[in-house]
């Protein structure tokens, strides 16, 4: 997600990047980042399997949304979260008490320093990434099909 100026933000990440010395795949998609930048340190991507690039990853930058979060977590890869609205908070809290991420960074207060350094840390961190991996090992272990499926049953139960 972009917000409400994406030629802001793209330049944002593009400098976050640079300072934090990474290389960068930006996930143009639907936050209307700027997806036509392409250098040696960048990939931008429209769409992308994220199952499949996640793990490959030092550190994943999303907005905190359930599915990129989930997703993230079964990754086993330490976060960068920047939410922006509705759950998003709840999963940059939950990302962050569970020690795979830095302390939130609302869409808001921004900054190309503040995301470099929290891209530093999360690429960096050994402790980080190794709850990440913990984390991500118990995520992808989890049947939560069924856990859904007997919860549902039990509300619904006469």
């Amino acid at each position: 997600m972009s917000g409400r100026d994406p030629a802001r933000s793209t330049a944002l990440v593009l400098e976050a990047g640079r300072r934090a010395d990474k290389r960068l795949v930006i996930g143009a998609g639907w936050g209307g980042l700027d997806s036509s930048i392409q250098s040696e340190d960048v990939l931008a991507v429209e769409d992308v399997d994220y199952l499949r690039l996640f793990p490959a990853m030092a550190a994943v930058v999303h907005h905190g949304g359930a599915g990129t979060a989930g997703t993230a977590f079964a990754s086993g890869r330490p976060q960068v979260v920047c939410p922006f609205i509705a759950d998003q908070p709840f999963w940059a809290r939950l990302a962050h008490t569970r020690g795979v991420a830095p302390a939130p960074l609302p869409q808001r207060h921004l900054t190309a320093a503040g995301l470099a350094s929290a891209i530093t840390t999360a690429a960096t961190d050994p402790d980080m990434a190794r709850a990440a991996q913990e984390l991500g090992h118990r995520v992808r272990a989890e049947d939560g099909v069924s856990a859904a499926v007997t919860g549902l049953e039990r509300v619904a139960a006469p």
